[in-house]
């Protein structure tokens, strides 16, 4: 190699130099310019916006690319992609992956069978549900990842070398300065050599009249590019909104999924278990057989239903609470029963509860002096 000897030694002796410098501006022996308090401000915002910028970008990546090992694959498979100026594939992702596992499972166990046909269902939910968030991983990289990492790479990049020139110029000026100062005052010193020195002063005022100049014009250059960081916060937030906008979507995706897969399964519950909603209890030795206590499903709020009143009613006269089920609750609010087998609720009383085995998890049995009937658990607060 060729090497500039003489380079060599002049950046050694700059670096030399400015390393003095510093340090004797860190203990106050040497002068140093101070940049205007708006300036400063700049700086200071400019410093923020990179590290929240930073701090955003890499948790938002690992929100998108959960598994450390897998991200760090993907990573370097983006960067030799991007290289090739070649298109990054999309990547199977894990829900996908566990649906497509759910459906090979189905095959082997039988797609006629209750567990193999189940299997069906849910694995087709989970390709669409994994399909959704590929979608939803590929719209914010794009939309949101790809402006933060180009301002990263790129404008704070550039704002930071015109800083570190910036700073150089500075530290030139006061070395200027110092320079003319000196001279000054080896002048008043040696009177006698009047002509020698002021060749010196004129020298000094010459070469801080340079680096003044140049200080000058890259402090406008940086403070420009500093400024600029206003446009680059509106361009952000617009990124922000379409990233906001992604979730909401494949959110709203994932919900819609998995309603409709409670709504197959729900659907299909009765054939793989005939008697799983139904309890039939065993009557007592007092009871005849016709009126012994059944349990029918209880209808969802608001849906419409088809038996007839006399079908839907609880018995619940005829239930006996277990001997060491029972519970306080005190009722949040009022509530009014829609039929004889419900007992209405009055806001802030306390009441009796227990559960009957088969009964939905949503209600419970309650009980008030000589009144009992099913309330909903969400009226309720239980006490013990």
């Amino acid at each position: 190699m060729d090497f500039n000897v003489k380079k060599l030694a002049s950046d050694a002796g700059v670096f030399f130099t400015r390393a003095v410098q510093f340090t004797e501006e860190k203990l106050g022996q040497a002068e140093k310019t101070e940049l205007d308090a708006h300036f400063e401000n700049l700086l200071a915002r400019a410093d923020c916006t990179k590290n929240w910028t930073e701090k955003i970008f890499r948790q938002t990546e690992v929100l998108l690319q959960p598994n450390p090992i897998d991200h760090t694959g993907a990573r370097i498979e983006e960067f030799l992609f991007e290289k090739l100026d070649r298109k990054v594939p999309s990547r199977t992702t894990n829900g996908e992956l566990l649906g497509q596992y759910m459906l090979d499972a189905a095959k082997d166990f039988g797609p006629g069978t209750p567990y193999g046909s189940t299997l069906i269902k849910v694995g087709e939910c989970q390709r669409r549900l994994g399909g959704g968030e590929r979608e939803f991983m590929q719209t914010s990289a794009i939309n949101f990842l790809t402006p933060l990492r180009n301002f990263l790479d790129g404008d704070w990049r550039t704002i930071s070398k015109e800083r570190r020139l910036l700073e150089n110029r500075r530290l030139d000026l006061d070395a200027c300065k110092a320079r003319l100062k000196k001279a000054k005052l080896a002048e008043a010193k040696a009177a006698y050599e009047g002509e020698l020195w002021s060749e010196e002063v004129d020298k000094a005022e010459h070469e801080l009249r340079v680096a003044q100049t140049e200080f000058d014009r890259q402090a406008e250059v940086t403070r420009l590019l500093l400024e600029g960081i206003s446009s680059t916060h509106v361009n952000h937030l617009r990124c922000l909104h379409e990233f906001v906008e992604a979730q909401a979507i494949y959110y709203n995706q994932c919900h819609q999924y998995m309603m409709d897969l409670q709504k197959e399964l729900g659907s299909s519950d009765g054939d793989v278990y005939p008697n799983a909603f139904t309890v039939n209890p065993a009557p007592s030795s007092s009871a005849s057989p016709s009126t012994a206590a059944t349990l029918p499903v209880v209808p969802i709020a608001g849906a419409v239903s088809t038996s007839s009143p006399e079908a839907d009613t609880l018995k619940i006269e005829e239930v006996q609470p277990p001997a060491t089920g029972t519970r306080k609750a005190k009722v949040l609010y009022d509530y009014d029963a829609a039929d004889t087998s419900e007992m209405s609720l009055l806001a802030d009383e306390l009441i009796t509860v227990y559960t009957v085995p088969g009964m939905d998890p949503d209600w419970l049995v309650g009980e008030r002096g000589n009144q009992k009937g099913k309330v909903p658990v969400t009226y309720l607060e239980l006490l013990s």
